[in-house]
């Protein structure tokens, strides 16, 4: 995949580098024991640096489109982006999204990360479809992925228990045709 992977991407107010253990933080560390934040992951918490450690190294010899999402004006890491897996027969990527930072939430920048690397998928790895699976429950993605142009495709009730409820999820899927 390496020589499909775009070391640097860019967009208005962010720019895009490959996930590696470079970006290993405390500040990355405290998001993933956010219990806001990771509400609605499968991973749940209890990170430690040293697990942190081993994921960045797997995720990074992977060599999967995995980018850290990185604000232009201040170079802080806030955020991650990834297509894992790609499906190459049938031309198509799961797509998984983060923005860590809590103090960027509301900004736009989820948007602007989705749309780029979206864009990226479609027209330089020529992708017909992008998918991915949300917990229904957490509206502020539902929105985001509805207003990039993701319908929903089908709907797991009672799939497990986030934020201490038992709690339903979709799965969405983006044409290429209708995104852009």
């Amino acid at each position: 995949m390496s020589s499909r992977h775009a070391n640097f991407l860019e967009s208005e107010r962010l720019y895009f580098k490959p996930l590696s253990p470079k970006f290993l933080s405390q500040k990355y560390l405290s998001w993933l024991n956010d219990e806001e934040v990771f509400r609605y992951l499968e991973s749940r918490g209890n990170y430690t640096m040293e697990g942190l450690k081993r994921y960045l190294n797997e995720q990074y010899e992977k060599n999967i489109l995995f980018w850290a999402i990185c604000k232009n004006d201040t170079n802080s890491h806030i955020g991650n982006i990834k297509i894992d897996p790609v499906n190459l027969e049938e031309n198509y990527g799961e797509f998984g999204l983060l923005i860590g930072d809590k103090t960027e939430w509301g900004k736009g920048l989820a948007k602007e990360a989705a749309d780029r690397i979206i864009t990226y998928c479609f027209e330089i790895l020529n992708f017909s479809e992008i998918r991915l699976g949300v917990i229904e429950e957490n509206e502020p993605a539902v929105h985001l992925y509805k207003k990039i142009g993701f319908e929903i495709i089908s709907r797991k009730k009672n799939c497990g228990v986030y934020g201490n409820r038992i709690c339903n999820s979709l799965r969405m899927s983006l044409k290429r045709e209708n995104f852009f």
